[in-house]
């Protein structure tokens, strides 16, 4: 290793250029006094006491104040290296916890170039899914990302799919793969949404056809997330006609994901069955209220099942009649309702 690719090392654990010409001067000394030292480095003899100093309390030399006059001494440089080694040894596990907690809330965007990455990207995402998954894509594609579409329904994940370049009367072969699919013969653009905090954007033309220039956008942020459900629901949901819906769960069953719990409630009760529910969270407009509901499900207002009931797209509660009142559910980030939930279990009432 030459002399420059060692400054370089030795820069990397903070040490400034005139600071690692001391320590040089020093190494190659073995040991020697302050004013030797400040001859050699072209430094003040007080620097070098100074430096001495910062040398000596991250190990790599010895000051040896007892003798007169005072000496400085280099450390072996294995011994200086196991200490350095023993420290990011040290260093790991505590920087480990760290990434680990900051790790869910991490950002990043990614442009994407090619529609064999967008494919890719979607699979990939989707495989990660825990609770939530909305993808608005064209029908010729669904095959490609059926494994992991499947895969996600049979792990509770709630997913509402809409296929484009189709109508709601052909044939369309989607049993299994959505919790609610829909189909629109208009094009839209390419989205995906997962867990509200990561997705993709992506022009029409640039999965439809080659070479056309356009690029997607990867992105993993929490607070962009809800805004591109919101679009989901909102803009494209009510357009596409429903074509497909999965057949409601086996009772009694816990969401962490509210607007599953708010379809198959919609569902259960549609079939003729009375439904109870414990909800924990938080009320919106009582400061110190209630953390949790327990009653009936006495109605429902929901955008996600044909024919819908709400008064807005995105809207979907849950009204609870409980032995203190009636109460409306909503979910994260709720502030009409009078309670936001964060877990709903549904089940049969007796």
């Amino acid at each position: 290793m030459d002399d420059a690719a060692l400054v370089d090392l030795l820069k990397r654990f903070g040490f400034s250029d005139k600071e690692i010409d001391t320590y040089l001067t020093i190494l190659e000394l073995g040991e020697a006094k302050a004013s030797t030292i400040a001859d050699e480095a072209d430094v003040s003899k007080r620097y070098v006491y100074s430096i001495a100093e910062k040398l000596e309390g991250r190990g790599f030399v010895e000051v040896n104040d007892h003798a007169v006059p005072t000496t400085i001494r280099a450390r072996p440089p294995a011994d200086v290296v196991d200490s350095l080694s023993s420290d990011l040894d040290d260093m790991g596990p505590a920087l480990e916890a760290r990434f680990s907690r900051a790790a869910p809330r991490s950002e990043r965007f990614e442009v994407v170039k090619s529609r064999v990455t967008v494919i890719k990207r979607v699979s990939e995402l989707v495989a990660r899914a825990e609770t939530e998954v909305t993808l608005g894509m064209p029908y010729s594609l669904v095959e490609e990302v059926a494994d992991e579409l499947r895969a996600a329904v049979d792990r509770g994940v709630l997913v509402l799919l809409i296929v484009t370049g189709v109508g709601p009367t052909d044939e369309l072969e989607l049993s299994g793969l959505a919790s609610v699919a829909r189909a629109w013969e208009a094009p839209m653009p390419t989205m995906l949404t997962v867990d509200q905090s990561a997705g993709l954007v992506a022009p029409t033309e640039m999965v439809t056809r080659s070479n056309t220039g356009a690029q997607a956008i990867v992105f993993a942020q929490e607070q962009l997330g809800p805004v591109l459900v919101g679009s989901f629901l909102g803009n494209y949901w009510p357009m596409a006609a429903e074509t497909y819906t999965c057949e409601p769960d086996s009772l009694p069953t816990t969401y962490d994901d509210f607007r599953h719990a708010a379809l198959q409630a919609t569902m259960q009760v549609r079939a003729g069955r009375e439904v109870a529910t414990r909800v924990t969270g938080r009320s919106v407009h009582v400061k110190d209220g209630r953390t949790e509901l327990d009653g009936v499900v006495v109605d429902i207002r929901q955008g996600l099942l044909e024919p819908s009931n709400n008064s807005f797209p995105v809207e979907n509660a849950l009204i609870v009649e409980t032995d203190d009142g009636t109460f409306s559910v909503g979910g994260g980030g709720a502030f009409i309702e009078d309670f936001e939930a964060e877990t709903v279990e549904l089940r049969i009432a007796e």
